[in-house]
C-alpha cells in the first residue's frame, strides 16, 4: 500500500492506569513482554504500510528511545511532539503537514484490536469515501457511544451513550482519511474527531463510511483491561506479530526461574528475571521485570511492578502493584487496590479497593 501511511496517536498521560504510568507512558507499558505499541506496530507493518507518524507528547523521549526510526521493524517512523493537549481530532490536524501520502491510516495508540486492516482500506477505496471508520460490533453497546450506519454502509450520525442504543455498532479508534480531508481539522486547538470532526463532515455532505466487523476489540485503558488484553495477546486470541515467543498459557521471557510446583497459567507474562516460588499460583497475571512471588503466594489477574515483592502466602487479587512495591507475607490484596511505588505493606495487611 504505497499510496497510504500512518499516524498513531500516543500522546495520553495514562491517568486510569497510575500508578503504571508514572514512570511510561500507556503505549510504552509491557504488554505480552513488549511495549503495548509493538503489537500495533506489527500490525502495520503487516498490511504492508511503512511510513508511521506517531504524534507524542507525554514522556514523549520513551518513544524515540526504544523505537529509534523503525528500521528493526522494517518501518520508517517519525515523531511529532504535541506541546499541549489537542483532543484526538487536534492531535490528528497537528501531524498535518508531516503527512506525504494520499490515503491516511488513523490509530489510537491505546486499543488492542484484530482487525484486517487492508479490508479497511479497501472499504475506503470502494467507497470514494473522504473518511472511512472502523467500527466493530459490541455485545451491550450501552458503555460506548454507537454509530449507526445506512443500507451502503454510510456513517449517519454519532450517538453519545445512552441505556437504548439504536445500534450495537461503536467506533474502534481506527480511520482512513484522505489527506485533504486532514488538512481542514483545526488547528492550534482541542478538537474531537465524534463530536466536531465528523459531524462537520457530515453536515457538509462528505462521504463518511463504515467498515464493519466484529473482530477482536479492546480499549487498554484501565488496569483490568491491560491484563486481560495482554493475556489475550498471550493466549493467541488477539492477534500479533511482536510476540516475543509462542502463545500458549504462559509467556517466559529470559531468566525467569519458577519453581516445578509452581502453577503459572491464564496468559500469565513473567518478565525477565522473574522469580516464582514454591506452590506459588499465578493467573493471567502480567509480572514485570525483575518481580519475585514467593513459595505459596497467590496472584491472580493482577499486574505485579519491576522489582517489587509479593511475599510468603499473599493473596493478590484484581490489583496494581507499583515498582520495587514490598507487599508482606500473608497479605490479602483485592478489588481493584492500587499499591503505589515504594510502599512497604506489613506482613498480614488486609485491603479493599483503596489505594496504599
Amino acid at each position: 500500500m504505497d499510496d497510504v501511511e500512518a499516524v498513531v496517536l500516543v500522546g495520553g498521560k495514562g491517568t486510569r492506569l497510575r500508578p503504571l504510568t508514572l514512570s511510561a507512558p500507556k503505549p510504552m507499558l509491557p504488554t505480552a513482554g513488549v511495549p503495548f505499541l509493538a503489537h500495533l506496530l506489527s500490525r502495520i507493518r503487516a498490511a504492508g504500510v511503512r511510513r508511521v507518524v506517531l504524534g507524542t507528547s507525554y514522556l514523549a523521549e520513551t518513544f524515540s528511545d526504544h523505537f529509534g526510526d523503525g528500521a528493526d521493524l522494517g518501518l520508517d517512523l517519525r515523531y511529532v511532539v504535541e506541546t499541549e493537549p489537542l483532543g484526538t481530532g487536534g492531535g490528528i490536524g497537528n501531524v498535518a503537514e508531516h503527512l506525504t501520502a494520499d490515503h491516511v491510516l488513523v490509530f489510537n495508540g491505546d486499543v488492542l484490536a484484530g482487525t484486517d486492516l487492508r479490508a479497511v482500506v479497501d472499504t475506503h477505496r470502494k467507497a470514494e469515501a473522504d473518511v472511512t471508520l472502523h467500527l466493530v460490533r459490541v455485545p451491550d453497546p450501552r458503555a460506548f457511544g454507537c454509530v449507526p450506519t445506512d443500507d451502503e454502509g454510510r456513517v449517519t450520525a454519532f450517538l453519545e451513550k445512552t441505556e437504548h442504543p439504536p445500534t450495537d455498532q461503536i467506533n474502534a479508534g481506527c480511520y482512513v482519511f484522505r489527506r485533504p480531508v486532514i488538512g481542514t481539522i483545526p488547528r492550534g486547538r482541542p478538537v474531537s474527531v465524534e463530536r466536531e470532526t465528523f459531524p462537520g463532515l457530515l453536515q457538509a455532505g462528505a462521504r463518511v463510511q463504515a467498515h464493519v466487523d466484529a473482530s477482536y476489540w479492546r480499549d487498554m485503558g484501565t488496569p483490568a483491561d491491560l491484563v486481560h488484553g495482554s493475556a489475550d495477546l498471550v493466549r493467541g486470541i488477539a492477534p500479533s506479530a511482536a510476540l516475543p515467543g509462542p502463545t500458549g498459557e504462559a509467556l517466559l521471557l529470559d531468566g525467569a526461574a519458577i519453581a516445578p510446583d509452581a502453577r503459572v497459567c491464564g496468559g500469565t507474562t513473567v518478565g525477565r528475571g522473574v522469580r516464582i516460588g514454591a506452590g506459588a499460583v499465578v493467573e493471567g497475571a502480567l509480572l514485570f521485570d525483575g518481580a519475585v512471588v514467593a513459595e505459596g503466594a497467590r496472584v491472580v489477574h493482577s499486574v505485579v511492578g519491576a522489582s517489587t515483592v509479593v511475599g510468603e502466602g499473599a493473596s493478590v487479587v484484581d490489583t496494581v502493584l507499583g515498582d520495587r512495591a514490598n507487599v508482606g507475607a500473608r497479605c490479602e490484596l483485592r478489588g481493584g487496590m492500587r499499591v503505589w511505588p515504594d510502599v512497604v505493606l506489613p506482613p498480614g495487611s488486609v485491603r479493599f479497593s483503596s489505594d496504599a
